[in-house]
C-alpha cells in the first residue's frame, strides 16, 4: 500500500470515529472513541494537555501537517467535497500564492478574541468545534429520524432491536451558523481544495509555521521532472509552483496526491538532508513575526483564563415567574468549577450536548455565551450518577469527575417561589419536589395549615430534579440558582 492509500484509509477511520461521537445517542461511541476528541489540537491546548500538544508538535516537526490530513475532522470533510469537485473535473487545481494577509489576519483575530476572554466567538472558525456543530445540528436529527424509522419497522416485525428517540431540532441561531459554515467549507473545498485550511483556519496557520521545519517533506527532483505540471494540478493546497519547482511547506497538508500523480517519479517524500538537488521551500515571511504568532496562538488558551471579565446578568430564567428576579448566575455542569472558568475553556463544539442523556444541556443564545452549552431543566434534570459530559469534554471546560464527587458538588441551590406553589396558593396536596429530591434537601412542613416545601441548602446540589418535576405550569415553584463557584458538601 502506497503512502496516499495508507493516509486515506487512516483518515477515513478517523472521520467516521469523529462523526459517530456527535451522532451517537446511546453512549457507546463515547466510551470507545472519546480519545478522538481529546487528540484535537485546540481542545488539547485549552485543557492544557501537555502530552497531546507535545505529540502533535513533534508529529508536525517530523512529518509535516499530517494532523490536517489525518486527524482533523473538518479537514477530512473538506477532502470529501474536494473529491466531488475532482470527479467533475480532473487535474483542476493550480498554484496560487499564499494569502498571507488573510491567514495572519484570521490568526491574529482568533488570538485576540481568546486573550480577550471571548473564546466562544473565536471558536466559530476553530476546526473541531465547527465540525461538531455541523454534525450535531444538521446531521444528528436526520440520524435520529432514520433510527426512529427503523424502530417503527422493527416493531411491526415483532423486534425491539431499535428504540424510538426524541428528535431534537436546535435553535435557529445554531442551525443558521452551522449551515453557513457547512456551505462555505463545501464551496471552498469543491472549487479550490484546502482553501479553508490555509486561509481561515487558525490551527492550520499555526501548524504551517511548524511544518516549514519538518524533517520529512515532499520534494521535487529537478533532474527527473519533465515540467508536465500534474503535481500542481492535483495539489488541493495549491502550494506547488511548477514553474520554479517550489513547494510551500507551510501550506502543504501532506496528502501525497502529488506523489501519486507524478508519472516520472520526480516527487518524493524525503528527509530534509536529501534536499541538495531538489527544491522545497516555504513562503518568505519574517521569522520573528511567525515565532511570535506561534507562541501567542499556543498560549492563548491558557492566557484567556486570566483575561475575561466576569459577567453575571445571566439573562431571563425561563422557569421563574416574571415577578421574581432573574437568575443571577447560570448553571454549569459539575466538574466545571465555576461559570467563569467554564466559559473561558469551552469551544462550543456541542459534544457534551450530544452526549447528555437527559436533555439538560443545550446551546446558549446569550450574546456573551452564544452557542456554548447551558443547563436547563425543562426536559429533564441532571442525574447525580451521570458523568457523560465530563467524560466527553475535550477541552477541560468540564473536568473528569467521579459519581461520588458529582453527588457532593453543589452547582447551585434550589429557591422556592411561593406564588407558583400549588399547596401555598391553591391548598392542594403536592410533595413532588420532596419525594424526588435525591439528596433529601427538601422536606414538607406545616405552615398556616398548609404543607409547603422547606429547603436545606446545605444538602442541595442543584441537580434540578425539583424544578423539572414540579407540576406547576408554566413556571416551576422551585428553580435552581447557580453558584458562581462550585462548592463541595
Amino acid at each position: 500500500m502506497n503512502l496516499r492509500k495508507l493516509r486515506v484509509v487512516v483518515a477515513a477511520l478517523m472521520l467516521v470515529a469523529a462523526t459517530l461521537l456527535f451522532l451517537d445517542f446511546t453512549g457507546t461511541a463515547h466510551r470507545f472513541l472519546g480519545w478522538v476528541a481529546k487528540v484535537q489540537l485546540l481542545p488539547a491546548l485549552l485543557a492544557v494537555n501537555v502530552g497531546v500538544v507535545a505529540v502533535l508538535v513533534v508529529l508536525t516537526l517530523l512529518f509535516g501537517r499530517l494532523y490536517c490530513s489525518v486527524i482533523c475532522p473538518l479537514g477530512l470533510m473538506q477532502d470529501l467535497f474536494a473529491r466531488l469537485g475532482r470527479k467533475a473535473k480532473r487535474n483542476r487545481y493550480a498554484y496560487s500564492p499564499a494569502k498571507q494577509v488573510l491567514r495572519y489576519g484570521f490568526l491574529a483575530a482568533f488570538v485576540a478574541l481568546m486573550v480577550a476572554g471571548v473564546g466562544q466567538i473565536a471558536a466559530w472558525i476553530a476546526p473541531y468545534s465547527a465540525f461538531g456543530r455541523i454534525v450535531s445540528t444538521l446531521f444528528a436529527p436526520l440520524w435520529q429520524l432514520a433510527n426512529n424509522g427503523l424502530a417503527w419497522l422493527a416493531e411491526r416485525g415483532g423486534s425491539y432491536a431499535f428504540y424510538t428517540v426524541e428528535i431534537w431540532w436546535k435553535g435557529a441561531a445554531l442551525v443558521g451558523l452551522s449551515a453557513v459554515t457547512l456551505i462555505v467549507v463545501a464551496v471552498l473545498a469543491w472549487r479550490n481544495g484546502r482553501t479553508w485550511c490555509n486561509t481561515v483556519c487558525p490551527v492550520g496557520t499555526v501548524l504551517g509555521l511548524l511544518s516549514r521545519y519538518s524533517w520529512l517533506r515532499p520534494v521535487i527532483d529537478t533532474e527527473k521532472c519533465n515540467g508536465c505540471g500534474l503535481c500542481a494540478r492535483n495539489c488541493k493546497a495549491a502550494c506547488i509552483n511548477q514553474k520554479t519547482h517550489e513547494i510551500d511547506l507551510s501550506r502543504c497538508v501532506v496528502c501525497f496526491d502529488c506523489i501519486d500523480s507524478c508519472k516520472q517519479g520526480a516527487v518524493s517524500y524525503a528527509p530534509r538532508k536529501r534536499a541538495t538537488k531538489v527544491i522545497a521551500k516555504s513562503e518568505n515571511t519574517d521569522s520573528s513575526r511567525r515565532q511570535f504568532l506561534t507562541v501567542a496562538a499556543l498560549m492563548a488558551g491558557t492566557a484567556a483564563a486570566e483575561a475575561k471579565r466576569q459577567k453575571v446578568d445571566g439573562g431571563l430564567a425561563v422557569i421563574v415567574d416574571k415577578k421574581n428576579p432573574v437568575r443571577k448566575t447560570p448553571i454549569v455542569p459539575a466538574g466545571a468549577g465555576s461559570w467563569k472558568r467554564f466559559t473561558q475553556h469551552c469551544t462550543a463544539c456541542q459534544l457534551c450536548v450530544t452526549a447528555c442523556p437527559n436533555g439538560v444541556l443545550r446551546p446558549s443564545g446569550g450574546v456573551m455565551t452564544l452557542l456554548q452549552p447551558e443547563m436547563g431543566y425543562e426536559k429533564g434534570y441532571c442525574r447525580p450518577e451521570c458523568t457523560k459530559c465530563a467524560e466527553v469534554c475535550p477541552t477541560g471546560a468540564i473536568r473528569p469527575i467521579t459519581r461520588e464527587e458529582k453527588s457532593s458538588e453543589q452547582i447551585g441551590r434550589a429557591v422556592w417561589v411561593k406564588e407558583n406553589c400549588l399547596p401555598a396558593t391553591e391548598g392542594v396536596k403536592c410533595d413532588n419536589c420532596a419525594r424526588h429530591c435525591p439528596t433529601g434537601a427538601i422536606q414538607m412542613i406545616e405552615k398556616d395549615g398548609k404543607r409547603i416545601p422547606s429547603i436545606d441548602t446545605t444538602k442541595c446540589i442543584g441537580c434540578g430534579a425539583c424544578e423539572n418535576l414540579c407540576p406547576s405550569r408554566p413556571f416551576s415553584a422551585i428553580y435552581v440558582e447557580g453558584n458562581l463557584q462550585h462548592e463541595t458538601l
